[in-house]
């Protein structure tokens, strides 16, 4: 099966699973212990009320996927059906779950549409193309949601992080990397749309180094593909990328609406306002994420969670916040890894032993 077949399964080893979980629930066990007493989780109430916001959260989770998945559909040309979309979707999920997030799943996501009959360059236009509609709808709902939740409220007392030996506060670091984010959404965009012959030209000049010229055949290959595969996509209609851009929304938006029902199911109701402040804060999370080195930013995710929304959480009488970090992650992080474990299995054995068996009935037909 190849060089790339033993990496792929490299990266979805036992130890590169088991890893993540073993982080994250040992966080979250430290903040139980913590900071979770036998009154605090005798004051949980189930409710019809309380049900209906879990279920919510539960239909916010399926809602991303689904996005996702229509989205997938859209940027290959429907070449994909809605099952193999939805093998792509999850196996992507789970390489981000097991990778840092400053690796990302990228990399094993052009792979695994590659493997999926749409070439080199395709896979690679599409894989950047979906990053660059995650970062542009970033760059719109940021700014929109610090003015609704108002600017003053966003600042987190006592919160500090030190990079490179510099400490800045959550919100420093959030406007730094909200700069970085539209910075490299340019690049992309200028690479995509714009000039795809100069994305090719750096593509050749990076392989040009002697340590990477044996990927330099390669490299030129890609960038044939991704000019051919750009001209494509700036022919499309403006309908195709509304399309585009609002499956991109729909699932970020069902992705931290999770917390939002989360925290009212197990809390009180609250106000719009608090609701927007809560997205502003998960947006501001999102970005100190970005920088985790830890698969799928497991354990800094959980130990991040309160330090942005306590406040949202714990009353005078009681704390759930890590019980609610805890429900969080057990919907948002743990299920890709045991789906994508489940689907991986499948997935090999459709694009590597169903060509097998295409091409030996072939040869037995010619026979």
């Amino acid at each position: 099966m190849g060089s790339q077949h033993r990496t792929i399964l490299k990266i979805f080893s036992f130890r590169n699973i088991i890893i993540p979980v073993v982080i994250g629930l040992a966080v979250i066990a430290y903040m139980m212990l913590g900071d979770l007493s036998k009154g605090d989780l005798s004051s949980v109430r189930i409710t019809w009320g309380s049900i209906l916001c879990f279920a919510l959260a539960i239909l916010m989770v399926a809602l991303r996927d689904l996005g996702y998945m229509y989205r997938i559909r859209l940027l290959t040309g429907k070449e994909l059906s809605w099952r193999k979309s939805f093998q792509v979707i999850f196996l992507w999920e789970f390489a981000s779950s097991v990778t840092p997030s400053t690796v990302g799943g990228a990399a094993v996501a052009i792979f695994i549409l590659t493997k999926e009959k749409l070439g080199t360059g395709k896979a690679t236009a599409v894989v950047m193309v979906t990053a660059l509609l995650d970062e542009l709808f970033y760059i719109v709902l940021l700014p929109l949601a610090f003015i609704l939740a108002g600017v003053e409220r966003l600042s987190i007392d006592g919160t500090t992080f030190q990079v490179l030996g510099i400490k800045f506060g959550a919100l420093q670091i959030t406007l730094i990397g909200y700069f970085i984010i539209v910075l490299i959404t340019s690049i992309l965009a200028y690479g995509v749309f714009i000039n795809p012959k100069g994305l090719k030209w750096i593509l050749l000049r990076i392989t040009g180094i002697r340590m990477l010229r044996r990927f330099r055949d390669s490299a030129e290959n890609t960038g044939n593909q991704i000019m051919e595969s750009s001209a494509n996509f700036r022919r499309k209609s403006l309908g195709f990328w509304l399309k585009a851009f609002a499956s991109t929304g729909i699932s970020w938006l069902a992705r931290f609406l999770v917390v939002n029902f989360l925290i009212i199911g197990f809390t009180n109701p609250l106000g719009i306002a608090d609701h927007m402040l809560i997205l502003a804060r998960q947006l501001m999370m999102w970005i100190v994420m970005l920088i985790s080195p830890t698969p799928g930013g497991s354990g800094i995710a959980e130990f991040l969670f309160p330090l942005f929304l306590r406040e949202f959480i714990a009353g005078a009488q009681n704390d759930l916040t890590s019980l609610v970090a805890l429900s969080w992650r057990l919907l948002t992080y743990y299920p890709y890894l045991i789906l994508g474990a489940i689907v991986l299995p499948f997935w090999l054995r459709r694009v590597y032993l169903g060509r097998k068996l295409i091409k030996f009935k072939s040869r037995k037909k010619t026979a």
